[in-house]
């Protein structure tokens, strides 16, 4: 008498997710574009020719093009001479992601100022290393619009945002640059800064960005470095004097 066989178990298959066509165009032509393939300005086939050389439906590649233009990897210009041209991220595009990200996953003031505690001195550090002559001037012109601004305080923070902006600027780091321009907008939105930014705090927010400036100017990164810690670290604990969960304090502008 034979023994059975033993059963095999039967394989079993986890449900297969087949991307959308209009997905996989849009993924070829991002592909080209952030390679370099495609330069800034390059104008894609027309429509119909897309439909042509793909195969897919004109729906499709419609939908494709509409995927890219909200990624901001194309701009579509209607009407003659129009069509879909290609535009490579630049540093609006990192900062308005950035933004995206902190309004939408409603990031703490706490967290923003962390993050600004962490990289702001390292742009100051590169900044002292790499300004240019126009970068200083843009500096200087930035606290001349700062300190001019007197009791004018709304002139007074689109100054000091400009020149935070600068100096990121001036270290020549793009992914810094993006990131410290979200920062800085978000915090500027996200704090009554009006309430505390009395003559007191705002002498001594120009005393700071003058003396972090000249270490700019000198090159003495390490001197930049520190003083930009200094005056960051401080101007959070004077922000948090209008959030009660935080504790209080006032710039500080000493080497």
């Amino acid at each position: 008498m034979t023994s059975a066989r033993p059963t095999s178990p039967v394989p079993r298959f986890g449900t297969l997710t087949v991307p959308k066509a209009s997905d996989v165009l849009a993924a070829e032509v991002r592909e080209r574009i952030l390679s370099g393939e495609l330069g800034e300005g390059t104008a894609l086939p027309p429509e119909r020719q897309l439909v042509e050389q793909t195969g897919l439906s004109r729906a499709t590649v419609r939908e494709a093009l509409r995927i890219l233009e909200v990624e901001r990897l194309v701009e579509i210009r209607p009407g003659r001479g129009g069509g879909a041209f290609v535009h490579r991220p630049g540093r609006e595009s990192l900062a308005s992601t950035v933004q995206l990200v902190i309004r939408g996953q409603q990031i703490r003031l706490e967290a923003l100022h962390e993050t600004r505690e962490a990289i702001e001195p390292a742009c100051a550090a590169l900044a002292a290393r790499r300004r240019s002559e126009q970068d200083l001037a843009d500096l200087d012109a930035a606290h001349v619009e700062l300190v001019g601004a007197g009791h004018d305080v709304p002139r007074f923070l689109r100054a000091n945002i400009r020149w935070h902006n600068a100096v990121a600027k001036a270290g020549a780091n793009e992914l810094l640059i993006g990131f410290l321009s979200a920062l800085s907008e978000s915090i500027h939105a996200s704090t009554d800064l009006e309430q505390f930014m009395d003559a007191r705090v705002r002498e001594l927010t120009a005393r700071a960005h003058a003396r972090i400036t000249e270490a700019i100017r000198s090159g003495d990164a390490a001197a930049a470095r520190r003083r930009m810690s200094r005056h960051v670290c401080g101007f959070a604990r004077a922000a948090a004097e209008v959030d009660p969960r935080e504790r209080v304090g006032l710039p500080e502008t000493e080497d």
